[in-house]
This record gives structure tokens, C-alpha cells and sequence, in this order.
């Protein structure tokens, strides 16, 4: 058979499986340079995102079809966005320093941070029902009812806060990123703070979730890592292997391994509670992965922050079946054996 043959029947035979495996969709926002954030899966089926730059709120269907509300408070910032207990999607409004909620319908309501300048990040259901968010520049954790009424409680010399989790054991899990603090801490519904000195120097330690193993996971972007803190304080860190990937959000996947994005990486990363990692370079180049949710559909959705894009990741890993390499990495093993074939084709020919 001519090596020519061969080398597209295994092709044919290898590519559609390939394919089948880690399939990406990419939707364009409406809104040009809106910096897409954080995204959540929406109490209605959807994906709800922030828009930093656009002013908005995106809301995308699974299939596809996105729509916009603006925010009410010009050049507001919206940033980090939860569902709420209500029914509600809660953000935060990092320039405009306030709290905000907006109904499935699109209806928003604002309510101001006491603390002038607090910037509000990170924002989670706390176990007491109410939402609880950091204020990166107002050194304190702040706890809004879902009725609007706010309380601060501040922290001592922190310079900086950024994501924002409930745990296991009730606490508020919260990271502090700047390089004069370099922590991972907790709060208690009542203010008691405990603090715990990561290992490695500036990780930039930022966005937090609880895992399904009874752990808290956080990312490092500075350190190139992902890392593991028990209730007890107990760290581990993960190493990516790459110095430019820098892992910016991490999520719980439908798959219930950890999912984060790797903003200058420009891939997808999925680790196991082992700490065994899969990545997908995303289809658009350096398109700025940010935000990073599970959603009801069993994928995985990002926004790119830089192509001003959302995304949606479906893989063999999120129906529940082993990890597979980057499709990029599985092309090349791939070609390479097909190379391989031809060229022994080649020589018993002659």
C-alpha cells in the first residue's frame, strides 16, 4: 500500500478522537474591550460575568447568546460576581466601591462600602447565609445581608486582600497577594483572624476555592504554582514547570477536580487532588484567560480578558473520564508516529 495511503487512514482513524476529547467554542462579546472577569454559573442555567472596562454585566446562554446590563455608576468596575442565596447574582464594584446585586432579569441595585477607597475583589456565600467580600485596599473583610446591610472587620497590617472562600470549617478563607504580606488566612463569622505564612517568597497568592477533598486550593500567580492549605495550615505547593503561565482563577469543575486559568499561559489548567496536571491551549493566541467557572452544561467557562471573548472547555476529563495531554502535545506525539510509519513504509518499499 503506498505510504501516502496509510499516512491519511490513520489520520482519519486518529484526528476525530483527538478531536472528540478537548473541543473549545469561543463566543465574541458584544461590547469591544469590555475585560471580561470573573464569571459564575447564574441560578437561571446561565453564566453571568463581570465586563471591567464595558460597565456590564454579561449574561451567556450554553448556547451561545449573550446579554448585556449596564451598571448604573459610571466607570463602577465590576469585578468579582457570586450567586447569591437569594436567587440573586452579587458583585463587586471595585472603582465605584460598592456591592451590588442584579436579579436574573437584569435588575441592579448598589450598595456603597462604608470605607471610602476599600476597592472590593473577591465575593462568596458565607455559611451564615449573607455575602462576604475582601476589600483590597480597605484591609478588611466586609459581610453585606442579602437585604443590603454591610458590616467591616478590618484587619492588622495587611497591604493587600484578594479572593475570597468559605471552607470546611465555616471560616472565611482569604488570600493577601502583596509581597509584604505573602499569606493565606481565615476569618470566623464572629472576627477571629488566623493567618499562615506561605512558604515561597512573593507567590502572589490570589484567588481561593474549596476543594471536594476537605481543602482549601489557591492560586499562585507570582510562583507559577497551585497550592493546597489545610484547615490546619498545612501547605503544599504544586509547581506549573513554566515560568509565564501565571494561574490566575481557580474553580471546582464538573468533573470535581480543580480548574483554574493561566493568564499569560493562555491555556486551561485542570489538576487532580493529587496534584496531577492537564492543560488546553486555548484556540485564540494570547488571549488573556481570566475568570473561570463550572457550568450547569458539565463544561468548564472562562472569559478572555484580552480577546474579549468567553469560552467553554468540553474534555474526556470533565465527563469524567482520565485526563488527556494539550491537544497541541497529542498532535505532536501523534505526527511524529505517523512520520515515523511513513518513513519504515518508505524503506520496505524499496
Amino acid at each position: 500500500m503506498h505510504a501516502r495511503v496509510v499516512y491519511l487512514m490513520v489520520v482519519a482513524a486518529v484526528l476525530p478522537a483527538l478531536l472528540r476529547a478537548q473541543s473549545f467554542v469561543e463566543f465574541a462579546i458584544p461590547t469591544p474591550d469590555s475585560a471580561p472577569g470573573w464569571i459564575t454559573a447564574g441560578p437561571d442555567g446561565n453564566l453571568w460575568f463581570t465586563e471591567g472596562i464595558g460597565n456590564k454585566i454579561g449574561r451567556i446562554t450554553p448556547s451561545g447568546a449573550i446579554t448585556e446590563f449596564p451598571v448604573p455608576t459610571p466607570n463602577a468596575g465590576p469585578s468579582g460576581i457570586v450567586t447569591g442565596p437569594d436567587g440573586n447574582l452579587w458583585f463587586t464594584e471595585d472603582t465605584a466601591n460598592k456591592i451590588a446585586r442584579i436579579t436574573p432579569s437584569g435588575s441592579i441595585t448598589e450598595y456603597d462600602v462604608p470605607t471610602p477607597g476599600s476597592r472590593p475583589l473577591g465575593i462568596t456565600v458565607g455559611p451564615d447565609g449573607a455575602l462576604w467580600f475582601t476589600e483590597n485596599q480597605g484591609f478588611a473583610v466586609g459581610r453585606i445581608t442579602t437585604a443590603g446591610s454591610i458590616t467591616e472587620l478590618p484587619l492588622v497590617a495587611v497591604h493587600s486582600l484578594g479572593g475570597i472562600a468559605t471552607g470546611p470549617d465555616s471560616n472565611l478563607w482569604f488570600t493577601e497577594p502583596s509581597l509584604f504580606d505573602n499569606k493565606v488566612g481565615h476569618i470566623s463569622t464572629t472576627g477571629t483572624v488566623t493567618e499562615f505564612v506561605l512558604p515561597s517568597f512573593n507567590p502572589g497568592a490570589y484567588s481561593i476555592v474549596r476543594g471536594f477533598d476537605g481543602n482549601l486550593w489557591f492560586t499562585e500567580s507570582n510562583a507559577n504554582a497551585i497550592a493546597r492549605i489545610t484547615t490546619a495550615g498545612v501547605i503544599t505547593e504544586f509547581p506549573l514547570g513554566d515560568p509565564i503561565r501565571s494561574p490566575t482563577v481557580i474553580t471546582r469543575g464538573p468533573d470535581q477536580n480543580l480548574w483554574f486559568s493561566e493568564l499569560n499561559g493562555n491555556r486551561i489548567g485542570r489538576m487532580t487532588y493529587g496534584g496531577a496536571l492537564t492543560e488546553f491551549v486555548i484556540p485564540t493566541t494570547d488571549s488573556g484567560p481570566f475568570g473561570i467557572a463550572a457550568g450547569p452544561d458539565g463544561r468548564v467557562w472562562f472569559t478572555e480578558l484580552i480577546a474579549n471573548k468567553v469560552g467553554a472547555l468540553t474534555t474526556r476529563g470533565a465527563e469524567g473520564a482520565a485526563a488527556i495531554p494539550t491537544l497541541s502535545s497529542a498532535l505532536l506525539a501523534v505526527m511524529g508516529t505517523l512520520l515515523a510509519l511513513v518513513g519504515a513504509l518508505r524503506l520496505s518499499s524499496h
